[in-house]
């Protein structure tokens, strides 16, 4: 069951529901902000705070991984921090290439344009992302930035990841957190007893 009035789990989305917010997000930044969030399933908050040089290299060329540093990311229950690097697949690598930084001589990837020399807010990606969620029809859906999280992780369970695998690609420490991600499919659940038990 998704959010409601801000309470409860954000929403899984497919494919297509993806693709159809995309198309409704206004300018490349928040397409290049949607493309990190949708294939390394990391928070808006340090998404935000990327810097162009942990997502590209000389002549913005995109990075082989994307380094999420540990001060940027949320601490887990204990205070810990740590560093995730995330895979730039094929399909990862085209969105970063063809949705590039404009102005490469800034350091941050997401350069306020109410604040000089600071970085973005989540709450202003949060706002990006609502506006075309609205404007894609979707909006009586529980879907917020950590929608775009636990898309990213059920689709990689419910393609085959095990959930160690699933656990390296996230970064989670605690088995048990990541499992409150992975959506509830009761249709694949079927299917799979169904092959065991026939």
């Amino acid at each position: 069951m998704g959010k409601n009035n801000r309470f409860g789990q954000a929403e899984i989305l497919n494919d297509a529901e993806l693709d159809r917010i995309f198309k409704h997000l206004k300018n490349r930044e928040h397409k290049l902000f949607f493309v990190i969030a949708r294939y390394s399933g990391e928070r808006f908050g340090a998404i935000a705070k990327l810097k162009i040089s942990d997502v590209y290299g000389p002549a913005c060329v995109p990075l082989d991984e994307i380094t999420f540093p540990a001060n940027i990311r949320k601490a887990s229950p204990n205070g810990d921090r740590s560093t995730r690097q995330v895979m730039v697949f094929e399909r990862f690598g085209e969105a970063l290439t063809l949705y590039k930084p404009r102005d490469p001589d800034t350091i941050w990837l997401f350069p306020s344009s109410i604040k000089d020399g600071c970085a973005i807010t989540w709450s202003a990606a949060d706002k990006w992302l609502r506006a075309a969620v609205d404007r894609a029809g979707l909006s009586h859906r529980g879907i917020s930035g950590h929608s775009l999280r636990r898309s990213f992780i059920t689709k990689l369970y419910e393609s085959g990841m095990d959930i160690h695998q699933l656990q390296q690609v996230t970064g989670h420490k605690s088995i048990s957190v990541l499992q409150k991600y992975i959506g509830k499919n009761p249709v694949k659940l079927k299917e799979s007893m169904s092959k065991i038990f026939a």
